[in-house]
């Protein structure tokens, strides 16, 4: 199969890091783990460039949520039923967006995996991984997913010492806990306490 004019484009470039060592088994580990470890910053910089770009509206549902879950409250604590069950109706509306908006945002860290994993198909489709003392064997897309998880974790240990993913980090601490934008972004909440406190 031809391969799409966008990956003949980065192919020399990705390519390189698959003939480091010589060896064909390092270089596609190494080629690989490189690779993986840009999807990873690729993903991470998707998301808060999403962020930012949303941040009035995100800002915005946040608030109407807060605000609802406010009155649901006042609502059901003066024994005001009618009150209580269309407040809270609008509160589940505001749970709703705010809920969509984060899983929108978290799935943009995916978009480089389905490309990266497109161009491995063409370079690796028929390649596979015999795991050792089993007569199991691994295609190029098991050893892409372990060295991602693997990237992943190196890159989230270091992330924040970099100066943009340290601001995208003080901005997310600002946010309560269940109004984060990004699941599992910015300062917990003791974190923010002692931060407010000083």
């Amino acid at each position: 199969m031809e391969m799409h004019p966008a990956y003949a484009i980065i192919d020399p470039y990705l390519i390189w890091f698959y003939r480091i060592s010589g060896n064909g088994f390092v270089d596609f580990l190494l080629g690989t783990f490189v690779l993986a470890f840009i999807t990873v910053i690729i993903g991470e910089l998707t998301i808060s460039g999403l962020f930012f770009i949303n941040k009035k509206y995100i800002d915005r549902i946040n608030g109407e949520l807060a605000r609802y879950q406010d009155l649901t409250m006042r609502a059901l604590t003066s024994g005001d039923k009618p009150a209580y069950e269309a407040v809270n109706k609008l509160a589940n509306d505001a749970f709703g967006k705010v809920f969509f908006m984060r899983v929108a945002l978290s799935a943009g860290t995916l978009w480089p995996i389905f490309f990266a994993l497109a161009w491995m198909g063409h370079r690796f489709g028929d390649l596979e991984f015999n795991l050792l003392f089993t007569d199991y064997s691994l295609s190029y897309i098991g050893m892409f997913v372990v060295l991602y998880a693997a990237a992943y974790l190196i890159f989230k240990r270091v992330k924040y010492r970099l100066p943009y993913f340290r601001y995208v980090k003080t901005v997310l601490g600002t946010y309560t806990e269940e109004a984060l934008p990004i699941a599992g972004h910015g300062q917990p909440p003791a974190a923010r306490q002692n931060a407010a406190s000083n």
